[in-house]
């Protein structure tokens, strides 16, 4: 059976890059407007007749095309920030519970995570849920991003040599994505978001540090690392790397997972130490857009999660 797909946004940085993975797939039809994309009579047709719509287009303008689909059988992915902490949607990071993935495979409206809270409730969601760091916990994330997920103008400054080396920002500590990712990991106090810009285009490193002997079960590294274990122990896209290999890194680079949907989380720490560095690697492109869009769409579609990945 043959699914049609309409990606509103497809000449976005994340639109492109979903197109670029739906392209050769023969088990889908993509339906494609060309010039006419900007056409509101062409767009409407489109949302409402294909099988699954992914919208990648900011906040407005995805609300706006939310409000245009009158048929009711149409599934819904939506990349912006808009409908990521709506009750009324699917949060789509499938690895995030046992049965969210279930959950986005019968939901007709799903959310696409953003890049960065993939990677924090990546590393922090299974250690609330256990119990190692307490809900309300006054927690920090540190990130570092390449360019490309900051838009034309950024893209454009960065190519051209006009943009500094590195770049931090979100610096009125009101950053998107401190709602995102303060509901999903399941903490009660907004987390201190300090995210960054380097001068590269792709991948990033999500970063928790953690005082554990200030935490009340004083949690080891070891206890940490299997929570994080226990948690992934059966996703195809997330690992935890083994404490023996991370204890022998010297450093982590950030490109280290561009083009894949993968994401790879580290528990840093001196074993006899209070403290841990909880690292995630992803592409921010990847497993932080365009392959999250894909995998939600293989499992509202009915398909392997795995389809067209990597």
């Amino acid at each position: 059976m043959t699914h049609t797909v309409f990606v509103d946004g497809e000449a976005g940085t994340t639109g492109l890059d979903v197109l670029r993975r739906l392209e050769a797939r023969t088990d889908l039809e993509l339906i494609l407007l060309g010039d006419r994309r900007r056409d509101v009579a062409a767009r409407r047709e489109a949302l409402n007749s294909a099988d699954a719509v992914i919208l990648c287009l900011p906040d407005e303008a995805a609300i706006a095309a939310v409000a245009m689909i009158d048929n009711p059988a149409v599934r819904v992915i939506d990349a912006s920030t808009a409908y990521r902490v709506d009750p009324t949607w699917t949060y789509g990071f499938p690895e995030m519970t046992a049965g969210q993935a279930g959950k986005i495979a019968t939901a007709t409206r799903v959310s696409n995570p953003g890049c960065y809270p993939t990677g924090f409730i990546g590393l922090m969601r299974p250690l609330v849920q256990a119990g190692l760091v307490p809900a309300d916990w006054p927690v920090t994330v540190n990130a570092v991003s390449g360019y490309s997920g900051g838009g034309k103008a950024m893209i454009a400054a960065f190519e051209t040599g006009e943009a500094d080396a590195f770049r931090a920002y979100g610096l009125s500590l009101k950053h998107k994505h401190v709602p995102e990712m303060t509901r999903h990991a399941g903490l009660k106090r907004p987390v201190l978001f300090a995210p960054a810009v380097g001068n590269y285009r792709q991948g990033m490193l999500v970063e928790v540090p953690l005082h554990l002997s200030a935490l009340p079960e004083t949690p080891s590294i070891e206890r940490l690392h299997g929570a994080l274990v226990e948690a992934y122990a059966r996703s195809r896209f997330v690992e935890v790397v083994d404490l023996d290999e991370t204890e022998a890194m010297t450093g982590i680079d950030p490109e280290g997972l561009n083009g894949r949907n993968d994401m790879r989380l580290h528990v840093f720490g001196d074993r006899d130490g209070g403290q841990a560095r909880l690292v995630a690697l992803l592409d921010n492109l990847g497993k932080g857009a365009s392959g999250a869009a894909v995998q939600n769409l293989n499992l509202m579609l009915g398909l392997d999660e795995g389809v067209g990945l990597n």
